[in-house]
């Protein structure tokens, strides 16, 4: 195996591991990994959309996009299109996956099959990284604090976008979470915050809230990687 650095924030491409084994050996490996580099990448890896499946069960209970339909045969697979004439990017804008639902998301897959040669390039954010850059004021302020996060609404994904079919569901709706969580198999902990579904933390007047929000989400800012996705299966 073969493990190659893509920034000093995060991010590795890996070399010499099959997707397609499943076997507990395999998924620690790759489970390891993933909690190391934030991000990992895997170039070449010709999988099925049953062997995409069979590798996501082993991270967990597969969800279905609260929006957006799936695959008939697979509705978990949720396929990103983007028409030529359209002009925004679906996902496009810091977030955190799925952060509104009930049970935050521990891992998601991206099989990347067409991209553009230049542009539409992806940016990641180490969130456990923007945690640890904090001072100690900064940690106590938002310690225990918890934070108000939004789905958008069928319109957010679905509107602007000819190819991505609404699943029927429309309405809005949002969750509480721990501004900063602790990731149950590292024992890290990350910032919860997105510029995308966070809305207010909770016990602050919005104004305040907004600045506090403002200032968090901004660090970010230098601690991405910028990745081609070009031929990449990511975590």
């Amino acid at each position: 195996m073969k493990i190659e650095l893509l920034s000093g924030a995060c991010g590795a491409e890996v070399k010499g591991i099959n997707l397609k084994d499943t076997s507990s050996s395999n998924i620690e490996i790759i489970k390891n990994l993933l909690f190391e580099h934030k991000v990992i990448f895997f170039r070449n890896q010709t999988i099925s959309q049953q062997e995409q499946i069979n590798l996501s069960k082993c991270f967990g209970q597969l969800e279905t996009h609260a929006y957006t339909k799936g695959l008939k045969e697979f509705p978990e697979i949720v396929r990103i299109i983007k028409e030529p004439h359209e002009k925004n990017n679906w996902g496009e804008g810091w977030h955190t996956d799925t952060s509104y639902n009930k049970q935050p998301t521990l891992a998601v897959i991206l099989k990347s099959i067409e991209i553009p040669p230049v542009g539409g390039d992806t940016m990641f954010s180490n969130m456990e990284l923007a945690y640890d850059t904090l001072n100690d004021d900064l940690k106590k302020k938002i310690e225990n604090k918890k934070a108000l996060h939004d789905s958008r609404g069928a319109e957010f994904f679905n509107e602007n976008y000819q190819s991505m079919e609404s699943n029927g569901y429309k309405e809005a709706f949002s969750n509480i979470h721990p501004i900063v969580r602790t990731n149950p198999d590292s024992k890290r902990k990350i910032l919860y915050v997105n510029w995308t579904y966070t809305r207010q933390i909770i016990g602050m007047e919005k104004e305040d809230s907004d600045k506090l929000l403002i200032y968090y989400l901004n660090i970010k800012k230098d601690l991405i990687l910028l990745v081609d996705l070009n031929g990449l299966l990511t975590q």
